[in-house]
């Protein structure tokens, strides 16, 4: 089987980015500064060949992926599998008033916790389980092709771990800005890291840097 070129992509930022307020599976818009970053995204990848475009099904990544799929004669396949972590009870919160209900749980969610659940949600292991399963089933079907996979922070800190054997509870030294490209290669033996957090498109402007949002 051939290698898989996969160009994964954390969709732009949303008021409740800048907000530092967790979204999770809720399903918000990007801002008007989330809406220039993915353009600038699909601006500076127009020139690349690419075979699929596959996006979580919120809407975030869906309009990222969509701006990208403007320059290429490609429609966006969305995949539930794409989707952020499931946060349960603290969706919609910020990580103030996380910590000022739950100075436990937000103690346990900040040491990074696999098995940690908050509320109803979903672990960082069951999240590894179900992201990974998904590109897998992607990558696979795409054999020897490149394709795009527009997400969010946890899934691209997934994938960048995976690619890197880094596991899943250790502290995070990289970054997952909006838009951010990143490149990696799949074979059925796993995953390698190509390059992670290409920004140019965005021409120095700040982005935002939080994988569980």
């Amino acid at each position: 089987m051939q290698v898989t070129r996969i160009l994964a992509i954390r969709h732009g930022e949303t008021t409740w980015n800048a907000e530092k307020r967790i979204q999770g599976q809720l399903d918000t818009p990007l801002s008007p500064r989330g809406q220039w970053q993915a353009e600038q995204a699909g601006l500076s990848l127009a020139g690349e060949h690419f075979d699929a475009i596959y996006a979580s099904d919120l809407q975030r990544a869906m309009h990222t992926a969509q701006a990208i799929a403007a320059h290429h004669d490609l429609s966006v396949t969305p995949d539930q599998g794409l989707r952020e972590r499931h946060f349960g009870s603290f969706e919609g919160l910020t990580w103030t008033e996380i910590q000022a209900r739950w100075p436990d749980q937000s103690l346990s969610w900040q040491k990074r916790d696999q098995w940690f659940t908050p509320g109803n949600g979903e672990s960082l292991s069951e999240l590894r389980e179900r992201v990974l399963n998904a590109v897998h089933a992607i990558a696979e079907r795409h054999s020897g092709q490149h394709i795009v996979i527009a997400a969010h922070g946890g899934v691209m800190d997934v994938l960048y771990r995976a690619a890197n054997g880094v596991a899943i509870d250790a502290p995070r030294t990289w970054e997952l800005g909006n838009t951010a490209i990143n490149r990696l290669l799949w074979s059925p033996e796993g995953m390698t890291l190509v390059h992670w957090g290409d920004l140019r498109h965005l021409e120095g402007e700040d982005s935002l840097d939080e994988s569980s949002t």
